[in-house]
């Protein structure tokens, strides 16, 4: 392609090293939908004929339909997916394929191509974070009733609702959505008509290309146009984050199934054994993903290392950006597409959990609040509080046997119907401040999820 200015054939290992047709093949839809757009500007800038775009669009789809199914042979010295289809399409129509780059760089193409490619991939993606979030719900809504621990510190701290717990990371999954449209709704700016850095002197209508595109506008700097990766590391800050909420889900996962907890029972098909030890079932999945999480948060700074020292315009170092998204892409799109699937088998298992939220220590905060009500301040009920916890550690007995008694020789505030605090359906239902834990909160919030991620799955299909 710059064969004019050199009198010498590259190097092998320069075109080894250069090439990267081997991952940005998969830009080719997207590659020659831009095409097709560009032939269609150049048509009414005179510089093609009609006759010429039928040419390059009957050549252009040809080479689709063969990549699609599997039979185009991609080469390597011709280092991009760009130049395999426009040296491809020169061969099958002569000429008038090399008058298509008429008016057009790599750089503006490659700009093109990869914000089609994210814009299509982010939908699908939110797609698979709500499956996930269905997961969630429904697991929720097959046990509405089950209380656990609540763990700060990891220590248990207060009873809440399972399905609470399950809830926490629905929210999460739903801001890692938003953060994904706000990424494609920065990068709906079309940056083909850039050129390598200064546009060209043959002028194209850039609106009528952004509207055959879908494109809400165009790019107003044709230098930052050609450099910005910006989306790209949107995208992979907010995959990233994701990760990180897949990992903490992943780590209760894994304290949850462990016999220790106790709490969680993994589907046979979603577990793996020992090589060694035959008792073992162990949560491959989520420790994948915990791990895998790594990864997404690797892709980001090296795309983040590779920009922060790039003069402007357009650096062959921006080549270093496609396998990172790919990467994080097929990362997080398998992650979530196994835990989806694993949660939908899970279940919960109701006598551990039932056991382990007796601990009559997790109302040791509401048994401050019973003083707080009786109109004693905050802090000296909760100094109360805790001698009453280590008077119950001496005598090596539970907080709630503690007799009325024990309970007025540190506090004569205490009555008769302080036994009620230890009443655990009680103690869930007066949790009812918006956000909180209660049933009655439970069910709404439930519901509201429901109808939201129903309304999702319905618009998706039309």
């Amino acid at each position: 392609m710059w064969k004019g200015r050199f009198l010498q054939q590259p190097s092998q290992l320069l075109q080894e090293y250069t090439e990267s047709v081997s991952y940005d093949w998969r830009l080719y839809k997207q590659d020659i939908e831009g095409s097709l757009a560009h032939a269609e500007a150049l048509t009414v800038a005179g510089i093609l004929t009609s006759e010429e775009l039928s040419l390059i669009k009957k050549g252009l789809f040809e080479i689709r339909e063969e990549i699609d199914r599997g039979t185009f042979s991609f080469q390597k010295h011709l280092e991009d997916v760009h130049m395999n289809i426009e040296a491809e399409l020169t061969r099958r129509i002569g000429p008038t394929g090399a008058k298509l780059h008429t008016a057009r760089s790599r750089n503006d193409q490659v700009a093109l191509d990869l914000r089609l490619y994210l814009r299509e991939a982010i939908v699908k993606f939110s797609r698979l974070v709500a499956g996930l979030q269905r997961s969630l719900v429904g697991l929720a809504f097959r046990y509405p009733e089950v209380c656990i621990p609540g763990y700060t510190h990891l220590q248990r701290a207060q009873p809440i609702l399972l399905a609470h717990h399950l809830l926490a990371y629905v929210e999460m999954f739903a801001r890692d959505i938003g953060r994904l449209k706000d990424c494609a709704a920065r990068m709906d700016e079309l940056p083909l008509g850039s050129g390598a850095i200064a546009g060209s002197t043959i002028v194209l209508d850039r609106e009528q290309m952004a509207r055959q595109l879908g494109f809400s506008r165009v790019t107003q700097n044709s230098m930052d146009a050609v450099s910005d990766r910006d989306f790209a590391c949107e995208l992979l800050a907010a995959l990233a984050i994701l990760g990180m909420h897949l990992s903490r889900l992943s780590e209760d996962i894994i304290l949850w199934v462990s016999e220790e907890f106790g709490f969680l029972e993994l589907s046979d098909r979603h577990t793996t054994g020992s090589s060694l030890m035959p008792q073992k079932k162990n949560p491959d999945i989520a420790e994948l993903t915990r791990g895998k999480t790594g990864r997404l948060y690797g892709n980001l700074f090296s795309l983040l290392t590779t920009l922060k020292g790039l003069p402007m315009t357009y650096n062959r170092d921006l080549q270093e950006d496609k396998e990172a998204v790919f990467d994080s892409l097929d990362t997080a799109e398998l992650a979530v597409s196994v835990f989806t699937e694993m949660l939908e088998a899970a279940s919960v298992r109701e006598d551990r959990a039932a056991e382990a939220v007796s601990d009559p220590l997790l109302l040791a905060t509401d048994l401050a609040d019973y003083l707080v009500l009786k109109g004693m301040p905050f802090r000296q009920a909760h100094e109360v509080v805790g001698r009453i916890v280590a008077e119950a550690e001496r005598l090596r007995i539970l907080l709630n046997q503690m007799s009325l008694e024990q309970l007025r020789s540190i506090s004569p505030i205490f009555e008769a119907d302080v036994s009620s605090v230890f009443d655990l359906r009680k103690a869930m239902e007066s949790r009812r401040a918006p956000g909180a834990p209660a049933p009655s909160n439970l069910e709404q919030r439930l519901k509201y999820w429901e109808e939201i991620l129903e309304k999702d799955a319905q618009a998706h299909l039309h």
